[in-house]
């Protein structure tokens, strides 16, 4: 094994810190697209409470971490995202880079990660933000996890699960080490895309569901799917009791509950 293939996965292994097999990843980035987390709820509070549940990794931006504790990343690992936008723009889906891979570094992160839009208006240059990223992640040793949503003006079915994969083929042919995409539909159509994504598959927690019981059901679906794991937001940030549902997550994720990955049937079905 080369030094820089070494350092490389190092840091994957950092990501992974409760089970070799999933990851559990909460994205904590909204407030650049849409403005506070949870009204009342500081930042610093959410991430400490997620410490120790289970949650293998965050995902912030740059400035966040001047006002969370860094206590709380002996047991938690970070991503820095380094892209952004706001609902407030002409056009919300155009994503843009506002930190780099090295500063990420500077800054202590474990990995970057990198969103783009696939089919909005803007996509050439989300496209190439992300082939140049991936240069640099390569060039640093960096993992990178692509997010990436099927989003524009001639999308009309963004869980398609044929538009699913491309997006995560993109990822993977473009140099990412982990993809976040939408869930495909049922389980039976996300483990088609699984099946054919070379690289891990982290479904995203989607629209904000009315209950802990349905977010439950929600992982147990998507873990029938064979995905390797979740990048769920604000399903758990705006819980009434976030540590409480990371915790029940968590234990999905990483098979408290039932078999390693490969053994799908055995997670309880809701």
């Amino acid at each position: 094994m080369s030094v820089n293939h070494f350092a490389r996965e190092l840091r994957l292994r950092r990501l992974y810190r409760h089970s070799g097999e999933r990851l559990f990843v909460v994205p904590l980035d909204h407030s650049v697209s849409a403005g506070r987390l949870v009204p009342g709820r500081d930042l610093d509070d959410v991430v400490a409470a997620l410490a120790g549940t289970g949650v293998d990794a965050v995902v912030l931006h740059k400035g966040s971490l001047r006002r969370v504790r860094h206590e709380c990343f002996s047991r938690l690992s970070l991503v820095i995202h380094l892209s952004a936008s706001t609902v407030h723009a002409p056009d919300p889906d155009a994503k843009y880079l506002v930190s780099g891979v090295e500063e990420a570094l500077r800054l202590g992160a474990d990995a970057v990660s990198v969103q783009v839009n696939l089919g909005s208006r803007d996509e050439r240059s989300q496209v190439a933000d992300l082939g140049s990223v991936a240069d640099v992640c390569d060039r640093w040793n960096v993992p990178l996890l692509a997010m990436m949503y099927p989003r524009g003006p001639r999308i009309t079915d963004p869980r398609d699960p044929e538009l699913v994969l491309h997006a995560a083929m993109l990822a993977a042919d473009l140099g990412a080490d982990i993809v976040k995409t939408p869930f495909a539909g049922t389980a039976a159509e996300m483990a088609e895309v699984t099946r054919a994504c070379p690289i891990p598959l982290l479904v995203a927690g989607g629209p904000q569901l009315a209950s802990d019981d349905e977010v439950v059901a929600f992982v147990g679906e998507a873990l029938r799917g064979g995905v390797a794991g979740l990048a769920m937001g604000r399903n758990i940030f705006r819980a009434a009791d976030p540590a409480l549902l990371a915790r029940r997550v968590a234990a999905l994720v990483h098979g408290r509950l039932g078999g390693p990955r490969g053994r799908l049937e055995s997670v309880p079905a809701t």
